[in-house]
């Protein structure tokens, strides 16, 4: 039978199609639906957090996202999410883009990309100190306390052979069960754990932060694997803030002198995502 020339067209056109289908990428997506949705966490100040007067989500991390939106010209929109959400809500396309408190390491490097480093912080232990506890071998055998699906507890586990580590939905979750008894440590991200700590007011003297750090955690935004083009434009508005002064002010905004973490200056400076 021969091939009809408009067989022949309707064949041409649909293969066009799948050919500008399998050309198009995220940041076309973004675009054309004028929205970024950026996973965040809420509970993590000063990362991401809830303002208790305008009930907006907040913070380090919520600023850069409104950096990459601004450039995209698109609307952010902030969705918080369960730290052991964190990845699969990327992968499976509810987000797309994690500002999530995210440590960059090689396990994570073979599920999705990741930006330039934007924080670098280290994980330490909360005590309370009617437990006696100084260092950090003292937690062998002991309750301690911490989100899951985040890289502390294997961390903790790695540090202290023989702990006990009990997880929460949240970081917020896992301090109140300290203040409970619940636990005789608490573990997160040192930044995070000096900014509850100072939510302990006049109760700051029964409790102590650990010098050792148990590992050191790179943080960075995480992208779908494979989206070339969505982390250009991330890593270059990342590299606009770093060498106009941008990221600077947002370190002192959040973390600097004037604010409940008192860090002196930046150890760090957001310009390579090798670790």
């Amino acid at each position: 039978m021969p091939f009809r020339p408009s067989v022949l067209l309707a064949a041409t056109l649909v293969a066009s199609v799948f050919s500008h289908a399998a050309l198009a990428d995220q940041l076309d997506d973004i675009k054309k639906k004028g929205e970024i949705v950026i996973g965040v966490l809420g509970t993590d100040e000063p990362n991401s957090f809830v303002d208790p007067k305008t009930r907006e989500i907040v913070g380090y991390e919520v600023d850069i996202g409104n950096a990459i939106a601004k450039k995209l010209g698109v609307k952010p929109v902030f969705k918080q999410l369960a730290v052991a959400a964190r990845i699969p809500e990327l992968q499976q396309g509810r987000v797309d883009i994690l500002a999530a408190s995210l440590t960059h390491n090689k396990e994570r490097e073979a599920q999705i990309d990741f930006s330039l480093t934007t924080f670098v912080t280290g994980q330490k232990v909360l005590v309370k100190t009617s437990s006696g506890i100084t260092d950090l071998p003292q937690l062998g055998g002991k309750k301690v306390l911490t989100v899951k699906g985040g890289t502390q507890e294997p961390n903790i586990r790695k540090a202290v052979p023989g702990v006990d580590v009990v997880t929460f939905e949240t970081t917020q979750q896992a301090f109140l069960a300290l203040q409970q008894g619940k636990g005789v440590g608490y573990v997160n991200d040192e930044a995070s754990l000096v900014n509850d700590y100072a939510k302990l007011g006049s109760a700051k003297k029964d409790y102590a932060i650990l010098s050792q750090s148990i590992s050191i955690e790179p943080l960075a935004l995480g992208l779908k694997k494979g989206e070339k083009g969505l982390k250009t434009v991330v890593d270059g508005v990342l590299h606009d803030l770093e060498n106009s002064g941008e990221a600077n002010k947002l370190f002192v905004k959040w973390y600097g002198p004037e604010t409940k973490l008192q860090f002196d200056k930046r150890s760090f400076k957001i310009d390579s995502d090798q670790i």
